[in-house]
């Protein structure tokens, strides 16, 4: 069964948390980084199922009981372009003018690695404009930033 996913419902979590933290979950800022932590948070309020499956899953019960795609950005894009219907949301590559709110865009600063997943909070004639945790940020215009590379990945929902 598809999961439907309220964009709208992930981009009030991501405004109302994107300077606060959560007490549900806990903070990862000084373990190597929050910014995939908000992102799923985001996806999850917006009604996306978890998927249990230890280590290939996207999951969060505790601290110590999550799964890497929860709070890791490579982690976290394997799993949601894995290209099957198992339990969890999924995404696509696209090109950034295909973003919408609701979605998700990872950054590599080194041209590497993608190291940072930033929550598209909103898309107008003046830009993308984004939240994230590590470097908290709240309606940030993507255009601000400097990267070497930009990943763009579209939420297309999930399956249960």
């Amino acid at each position: 069964m598809n999961d439907k996913y309220d964009r709208e419902a992930a981009r009030a979590y991501a405004l109302r948390w994107a300077y606060g933290r959560n007490p549900r979950y806990a903070d990862f800022s000084d373990m190597g980084g929050d910014c995939t932590n908000f992102v799923s948070q985001c996806l999850f309020a917006g009604g996306l199922s978890m998927n249990y499956t230890p280590v290939l899953g996207w999951y969060y019960r505790s601290l110590n009981n999550r799964a890497p795609a929860w709070t890791g950005v490579e982690y976290l894009y394997q799993f949601l372009t894995r290209g099957n219907s198992r339990p969890g949301p999924g995404a696509y590559v696209c090109a950034p003018e295909e973003l919408m709110p609701g979605d998700l865009a990872q950054l590599s600063f080194d041209g590497k690695t993608f190291s940072h997943s930033l929550f598209v909070s909103d898309v107008t004639p003046s830009g993308i404009f984004i939240c994230t945790h590590t470097y908290d940020a709240r309606q940030k215009n993507l255009a601000s930033y400097t990267y070497t590379d930009l990943r763009p990945l579209h939420i297309t929902g999930g399956f249960r």
